[in-house]
C-alpha cells in the first residue's frame, strides 16, 4: 500500500491540509531519524548521506541554537513524528495542561494514544503516515465500529481490528503472514490470528518509543 501524505478531506466540516513534501526533509530538519518511511529508513536513509538541514547552505559556521530554538526544534520534532498540525498540537497541549501530573508527560501520552499511532504500534503499518492512511481510508474498526478519524484517542479496554471487506485485500493477507515477526508494546495486546489489538492499559511516559523532550515542548508554549 503506497504511503501518500495528502489532504485529509473534510473533518468536522473543515478541510485540514497535510504535509505533502519529501518526508526525508523533516528528518534532516530535526537532525535525527523520525522513521517516517518505516523500514526504508533503515536501508535508504537520506540523513546518513546528507545530515545538513534542508535549504540554502551558508558557508559560514552555523550559530549555536538558543534555548528557544532548541525548544522549537523539539516541538516540531514531536509534530513531525506523530503527523500532527500546529492547531491540533496546541489543543493537545491545552488538554495536557488541564490533566493532573506532569504536563510534558501528559502531552506525549496523549500523542501516543492517537488511533493512527496505535495502529502503527500494533504492527498493522510500517510507519505512522501509513497507519494514518489506513484509518482515513476506513480499513480500521474501533470497538467494532468503522472510524476514519486518526486523531481519535483510545481508552483502556478498546479493541482495534479490521473491517471484514479490508481483510480480503492483498495488504491484509501479506500482513497476516508477517505480523508474528512484529512486537507490540506492553500496554497493547495483539491477537496475531485474528489481527485484533486491545488496549490493556493506558501508556505511560516510559512506553513512548520516540525520543522526545516533553519538558522542552512545554517550555516553548509557556513563554
Amino acid at each position: 500500500m503506497a504511503v501518500v501524505l495528502q489532504k485529509e478531506g473534510e473533518c468536522k466540516g473543515k478541510e485540514m491540509a497535510r504535509y505533502t513534501g519529501a518526508v526525508c526533509r523533516l528528518c534532516r530538519r530535526s537532525g535525527e531519524k523520525l522513521f517516517l518511511k518505516g523500514s526504508k529508513c533503515l536501508t535508504k536513509c537520506t540523513l546518513e548521506k546528507r545530515s545538513s538541514p534542508p535549504g540554502q547552505q551558508q558557508r559560514a559556521r552555523r550559530r549555536r541554537l538558543s534555548d528557544r530554538g532548541l525548544q522549537l526544534r523539539e516541538k516540531q520534532k514531536a509534530r513531525y513524528t506523530y503527523g500532527v498540525l500546529e492547531k491540533q498540537f496546541r489543543r493537545l497541549f491545552v488538554e495536557a495542561s488541564r490533566m493532573s501530573g506532569i504536563t510534558g508527560e501528559n502531552l506525549l501520552v496523549l500523542l501516543e494514544r492517537r488511533l493512527d499511532n496505535v495502529v502503527y504500534r500494533l504492527g498493522f503499518a510500517e510507519s505512522r503516515p501509513q497507519a494514518r492512511q489506513l484509518v482515513r481510508h476506513g480499513h480500521i474498526m474501533l470497538n467494532g465500529h468503522k472510524t476514519d478519524i486518526p486523531s481519535a484517542l483510545v481508552r483502556e479496554g478498546d479493541t482495534i481490528g479490521w473491517r471484514e471487506a479490508s481483510s480480503k485485500t492483498e495488504y491484509y493477507k501479506l500482513l497476516a503472514e508477517t505480523v508474528e515477526s512484529r512486537s507490540a508494546p506492553s500496554w497493547l495486546a495483539l491477537d496475531t490470528k485474528k489481527l485484533v489489538g486491545r488496549v490493556v492499559s493506558l501508556p505511560t511516559a516510559d512506553d513512548i518509543e520516540a525520543k522526545l523532550d516533553g519538558k522542552a515542548i512545554i517550555e516553548y508554549y509557556s513563554r
